[in-house]
């Protein structure tokens, strides 16, 4: 069993001799939040900023909590169906690397190929994996495994920005995996995918950081409220009207909801994906 975040942090903090008190003024995390942490009481795993400032104040590994946090918000069954994948990918590695030894009987592969898919102590580092290469093959190799994940928490992917276009990436995860999710029970989108807010141009209705959540599914009317992909592979959120430009071409208005930002028009062979929000999770206080 891997022990708890919170078991974790406690034992550390009295090590080093530390109180409450005495890590709040160093982390910036108010003290009942750290004692909610320390005894179990939070439902969820604090933010990966709050964790890198606890393992940085501690001395914990770099990314050791995050990656336990990482582990802890991924749901059951996704995380099955890595170990699942990872496992067989490590056995077949192992197989094939006896089959190519040189002459002194050493094995050329296998090492290093077992090295690349051998999990943590606190579990499978989403980041890792996808970094040495090793996610991608399994998606490639065993996509109609990642498709039979049935949860019915949504991946959060990374977040979005609601004023001009940013550089976005997924980390090419295999669909239905991410680093956090949230449960939104009442959607039937097996694609559905949520991301944060970055930037004000969709206020009042959205502010930074919250979490939106969309439906590929559904379709898109005029005036709504869309993730848009495009073909560069930056993204925004707006609210999205169809129009045709001056020499009759069809293009898109990507209009703020923050009246001091101006519209965008696109052309619309430029947007390679449109994605209605349905639902809007926002946070009432950071602690």
């Amino acid at each position: 069993m891997v022990e708890a975040i919170g078991t974790k942090l406690r034992r550390q903090r009295r090590r080093l001799g530390l109180t409450l008190d005495e890590l709040a003024g160093r982390t910036g995390i108010s003290k009942p939040y750290l004692s909610l942490i320390e005894t179990g009481r939070v439902p969820n795993p604090p933010s990966d900023e709050k964790l890198r400032k606890l393992e940085q104040t501690l001395a914990f590994t770099p990314g050791e909590l995050v990656t336990q946090a990482h582990l802890q918000r991924t749901p059951k069954d996704v995380r099955a169906m890595l170990e699942r994948l990872m496992k067989a990918e490590g056995a077949k590695a192992a197989a094939n690397g006896a089959k190519h030894k040189n002459g002194s009987g050493h094995v050329l592969t296998s090492a290093a190929t077992h090295d690349r898919v051998t999990t943590s102590g606190t579990g499978i580092d989403l980041d890792e994996a996808y970094l040495s290469g090793v996610l991608q093959e399994l998606v490639d190799g065993a996509a109609g495994n990642v498709e039979t994940v049935t949860t019915n928490a949504v991946p959060v992917i990374n977040r979005v920005s609601a004023g001009y276009p940013k550089d976005f990436t997924d980390l090419s995860y295999p669909r239905g995996v991410a680093d956090e999710y949230i449960n939104c029970s009442g959607l039937t989108d097996r694609d559905a995918f949520g991301a944060r807010v970055f930037g004000d141009s969709m206020t009042p209705k959205y502010r930074e950081g919250d979490i939106v959540i969309f439906s590929p599914s559904l379709p898109t009317r005029e005036g709504d409220d869309c993730f848009v992909r495009f073909k560069d592979g930056q993204t925004t959120f707006k609210r999205v009207f169809f129009e045709s430009g001056e020499n009759g071409t069809s293009i898109l208005r990507l209009q703020p909801r923050n009246e001091r930002y101006r519209p965008q028009i696109v052309p619309s062979d430029n947007v390679t994906g449109l994605y209605r929000a349905v639902y809007r999770y926002q946070r009432v206080d950071e602690d």
